[in-house]
């Protein structure tokens, strides 16, 4: 078998814990302004803060600003002062992003074959995303979800848009105040795959399950590709159904699209507990490798 390294070995007994143990509060705001030092860098390891986030969650207070730090947005050893200067950059670029779009908007519906139907079926998409609470408040701005949207299309038209790219991207909306703090976040919703994530956007029963899950993934722990054993612990709660009907592909999806108000928490023990099992087994090393 192969011998863990310290770093594995720790997100494996983090793992099992996690199982065994009642989930501790969330990470407020008084406890990660602690994470900080007077210059506005953490003084706590990018280890810690992940391992804190797989157990306990963020609360909604810290989210928006934890979140660009797990996407990349800012740097992990960046100072409140590099981090104003990338807010400032950032914010610069997409207004001239914002200003060269309007201007070659003729020619794109002229020249570029698919930027008129890409247009059409984002358009589609968000005419149709139910976009109120329970007591009707409406939670988007549908025209600025189309906006960004667009303007991540036109940066990548080689990554062609997909349905159900709109909700993903509603979920860092929501959660961000401005415009240009969602460059990052776009690139990490578009490298899973967009079946997985509208699925599990579908059967939660919230946004606050959803957004736990994904804080989870954006950490990498407790492993690499911890994405896979999520979703595989979602195809076993429906695995009587799918070998009792002899399912296979699509057949398999609409089975786990069925599945509704699904407890963030209680799937991510789930996959942690496949985790605790897979590296204790003597799987394939590519398999393994996979993971660890």
């Amino acid at each position: 078998m192969t011998t863990l390294s310290p770093e594995n070995s720790l997100s494996a007994r983090l793992s099992a814990s996690f199982i065994l143990v009642k989930r501790k509060p969330p990470i407020d705001k008084t406890e990660w302004d602690g994470f900080f030092d007077e210059n506005g860098q953490l003084a706590k390891s990018r280890d810690f803060i992940c391992v804190n986030i797989l157990e306990r969650g963020l609360h909604p207070f810290v989210r928006t600003e934890a979140w660009k730090f797990l996407t990349g947005y800012y740097s992990w050893q960046s100072s409140r002062d590099e981090r104003l200067t990338v807010d400032s950059t950032k914010r610069k670029n997409y207004e001239a992003l914002c200003q060269m779009y309007e201007k070659i908007q003729p020619l794109l519906e002229n020249l570029h074959r698919n930027f008129t139907e890409t247009r059409n079926n984002i358009i589609h998409d968000i005419q149709k995303l139910y976009d109120k609470d329970p007591l009707g408040n409406v939670l988007i701005d549908k025209k600025r979800l189309e906006k960004i949207l667009l303007l991540s299309y036109v940066c990548n038209t080689q990554a062609e848009y997909q349905q159900g790219f709109h909700e993903m991207v509603m979920l860092f909306q929501l959660m961000v105040e401005h415009e240009h703090e969602k460059g990052k976040g776009a690139g990490a919703v578009q490298s899973l795959f967009p079946w997985f994530c509208l699925c599990f956007q579908r059967a939660f029963k919230s946004f606050d399950d959803v957004w736990r899950l994904w804080e989870v993934l954006l950490t990498g722990k407790p492993c690499r590709n911890f994405q896979v054993l999520v979703a595989y612990s979602l195809l076993r709660m429906v695995r009587e159904q799918v070998l009792q009907e002899s399912m296979a592909g699509d057949d398999i999806l609409m089975a786990c699209n069925t599945l509704v108000d699904l407890d963030a928490d209680e799937l991510i023990s789930a996959a942690c507990l496949v985790y605790a099992e897979l590296i204790q087994k003597d799987v394939p090393q590519p398999l393994k490798d996979f993971f660890l």
